[in-house]
């Protein structure tokens, strides 16, 4: 993809504005905001105590507002997860990403995974919004099989959430010389997804996606979304 004014404009409409920084001030997020509705980026994404800063910062702006929960281990219980998501929709979250339960998969117990997925899917929905919250589920995909990616993206439309997302952006992999590397989102996890869901539902690629190069090899794989905390260099 040419990097020109229409194919920025097409970019950064797919980002997600990221600070989940554990240390991140309120100066940070104001910058966030700020930057979002410079660029018309999709959305900040941000931990939860921040919500409702953010969406009084971007209010009556098109940058939408999305949270974490259960992040970012997704080993909390199903019921933590539904309460968390209910609290920060009540925010004024206007998207939920929240981690799939790890255990879960690994044990092949997908019932109960597709259980999780529902649980929070009807916690949001019983909060009165304006609009439709839409719900993304992590599967941090750098420790499944291309089967469990499969499955999970199975699970997730099952139980209705509107997106399944690759990585978390914290996890961490023991690479071939034994020392520990961050892992995040991958084409080939991507091409999975996209392949799983179709166009019903939407694919977000984030961690480890820098640049304009990158984030054009994620979308052309069946990215709908990116989640980045580079997006001003990625659309600059």
């Amino acid at each position: 993809m040419e990097k020109n004014a229409e194919s920025i404009r097409k970019i950064a409409g797919m980002i997600d504005h990221t600070n989940l920084n554990p240390c991140a001030t309120k100066k940070d997020i104001e910058k966030l905001c700020e930057e979002a509705k410079k660029y018309s980026f999709a959305s900040v994404c941000v931990n939860p105590s921040y919500v409702p800063l953010s969406a009084s910062l971007l209010k009556g702006s098109s940058v939408k507002v999305c949270t974490v929960i259960g992040f970012p281990l997704g080993a909390n219980s199903a019921d933590d997860k539904a309460g968390q998501a209910a609290l920060v929709v009540d925010d004024g979250a206007q998207e939920v990403d929240m981690v799939i339960n790890l255990g879960l998969v690994k044990d092949g117990d997908w019932d109960a995974v597709t259980d999780e997925i529902a649980a929070v899917r009807g916690a949001i929905d019983e909060v009165e919004t304006p609009e439709h919250v839409c719900l993304k589920v992590i599967i941090e995909a750098c420790y499944l099989t291309d089967e469990e990616i499969v499955k999970c993206s199975e699970c997730s439309e099952k139980a209705g959430a509107d997106f399944v997302k690759t990585s978390t952006g914290f996890a961490i992999i023991k690479g071939k010389d034994g020392k520990l590397l961050p892992n995040g989102a991958t084409t080939h996890a991507v091409e999975i997804m996209r392949k799983t869901v179709g166009d019903r539902l939407g694919v977000k690629a984030s961690g480890g996606v820098h640049n304009w190069e990158e984030a054009v090899a994620m979308v052309e794989a069946g990215a709908s979304r990116i989640g980045a905390s580079a997006g001003v260099e990625i659309v600059g």
